[in-house]
């Protein structure tokens, strides 16, 4: 054999060393990633092929799957369209799932590992079983009453979200998240029209597919004085101690002065903790943050859940929706000691303090419950299989933590009761129970509407929590607060008619 017959027979044995080698890369190491590749036809035609499961509240399904006898077999579809969109997301055929659809994907779709039984069952009979249920904690009136209110308030606001949970246990009762969006185009199987709803919601400057609820965070205003009269109650003040207030203050280093929302708050140079609470007084909040320190508040905030980055939404100790981190923010100056203008503004929850309303519904539930605990939220209530008579996982409910005791709990909610009854938190009142709240109202920018909040909590006659709600109304303006504070007894009013959903 010539020398140039040589050349070429070698230049093709490494071609062909390289091809096989390439075959067991591409067999040993890559077959899974091609296997679940979104671009493997094959795998998403055998996935529509098994009916996927359903998501469930109240015992009425809001997530099913419908047969179309095309090549992907069954179309999801949300007969309840936009209204609780942020809780269960959508299963779409070319874009990743989000929400419960994403969360519980596998127990839906069948191919959990808790769902093993049924397939090997199917290899038997060849029946393509269905996938898992989901029942979700949340209380099919209280979400109806959470979306219709948050749609139709009364001073027209775009932007908002509110949440509810039960207190005694942690169960997500309503979320709602403002504006909202229809799932069902996304889950179509026209993928250029699915890809098109999309793009025109992604577009939308108002946002509706972020989860304001869980994903959001805003300066949460007066809402955050019930951290700071925690900390205040831990370090030697009482509801009846009296505190420096006044028209106006003027921290150290500052010479921008704090300001009540009106004359008539707190005008007197001192008050007492339960008539700052009342009547929101700022001066009176600025001043007693900057007395207790940064350190102090940090603290505080921190137990009550501020700074928890890894906090979700779903099962009970398993993963879920995420939950953004609530914050208090820099309290210091460049020198690194604490900046006492910062600190002031922090008091009275502006600065850099941010909050989700999510965190705003467990401060008010840690308030509600006698010895001052605070429950893991939850919004997955139970996964039923595909036959709804073996029952996969039941949530059992677990304590987070405990940020304040008993007695610091029943002071606060002393307060919490006042502002309801005879300060800004009047909107909120229910006849028959027992309310509690704090409303806010945050600075946004300058030249932007501030934002309206209320947090709160409703009791039976025997003092046992019934629900604890956050409402955030963003830049809502005047009467923002008052607005939150109405819907939030509109969302209380709701959990109490339904027995169900606790």
């Amino acid at each position: 054999m010539n020398a140039p017959l040589r050349r070429a027979g070698v230049v093709v044995i490494v071609l062909f060393g390289l091809l096989f080698a390439n075959l067991n890369w591409i067999q040993a190491y890559k077959a899974d990633e091609y296997r679940n590749s979104d671009y493997n036809g094959r795998v998403q035609v055998a996935e529509y092929e098994r009916k996927r499961g359903n998501i469930e509240a109240g015992g009425t399904a809001l997530a099913t799957s419908k047969d179309t006898g095309g090549k992907l077999r069954f179309l999801r579809t949300y007969p309840a369209g936009a209204e609780y969109a942020h809780a269960l997301g959508y299963k779409p055929v070319n874009l990743a799932e989000t929400g419960i659809e994403r969360v519980e994907d596998e127990f839906l779709a069948g191919t959990s590992d808790q769902l093993i039984g049924d397939r090997i069952k199917d290899l038997f009979t060849g029946d393509q079983t269905g996938g898992g249920n989901v029942l979700l904690s949340l209380s099919k009136k209280a979400q109806d009453a959470a979306y219709n209110q948050l749609r139709n308030n009364t001073i027209d606001v775009k932007r908002g979200a509110a949440i509810a949970i039960d207190p005694r246990t942690g169960a997500i009762q309503a979320l709602v998240s403002m504006p909202s969006f229809d799932p069902n185009p996304l889950a179509s199987h026209d993928s250029t029209k699915a890809a098109a709803a999309y793009n025109e919601l992604e577009q939308d400057p108002n946002g509706p597919l972020k989860n304001r609820a869980l994903g959001e965070v805003l300066p949460p205003g007066s809402t955050f004085k019930i951290v700071v009269a925690a900390a205040a109650l831990e370090n030697g003040v009482g509801k009846e101690t009296k505190i420096p207030a006044g028209p106006s203050y003027t921290a150290p280093t500052s010479g921008t002065p704090i300001r009540n929302a009106a004359a008539s708050i707190c005008p007197e140079d001192q008050v007492t903790l339960m008539e700052a609470v009342t009547e929101s007084c700022n001066t009176g909040f600025a001043q007693l943050g900057v007395r207790l320190g940064a350190d102090v508040l940090k603290e505080k905030a921190r137990q009550f859940g501020f700074e928890q980055e890894d906090l979700t939404v779903g099962q009970l100790g398993e993963g879920g929706l995420p939950v953004a981190a609530s914050r208090t923010g820099d309290m210091q100056n460049p020198d690194g000691g604490t900046d006492p203008a910062a600190l002031a503004q922090s008091s009275i929850g502006q600065n850099n303090v941010r909050m989700t309303p999510l965190q705003g519904a467990m401060i008010a539930a840690a308030v509600a419950n006698k010895d001052g605990k605070q429950m893991r939220p939850y919004l997955v209530r139970q996964l039923l299989g595909p036959d709804r008579t073996t029952s996969y996982y039941t949530a059992e409910p677990r304590e987070l933590r405990q940020p304040i005791n008993g007695q610091v709990a029943g002071d606060l909610r002393d307060m919490m009761v006042s502002v309801v009854e005879n300060g800004t938190g009047r909107n909120a009142r229910i006849n028959g129970y027992t309310v509690g709240g704090k409303t806010g109202t945050a600075q946004s920018a300058p030249d932007r509407p501030d934002h309206g909040w209320f947090i709160g909590f409703v009791m039976d006659k025997n003092g046992t929590p019934i629900s604890a709600v956050c409402v955030e109304l963003e830049q809502a303006g005047p009467g923002g607060s008052g607005e939150a504070a109405r819907i939030a007894g509109k969302i209380m009013q709701a959990v109490i008619s339904d027995p169900g959903s606790r």
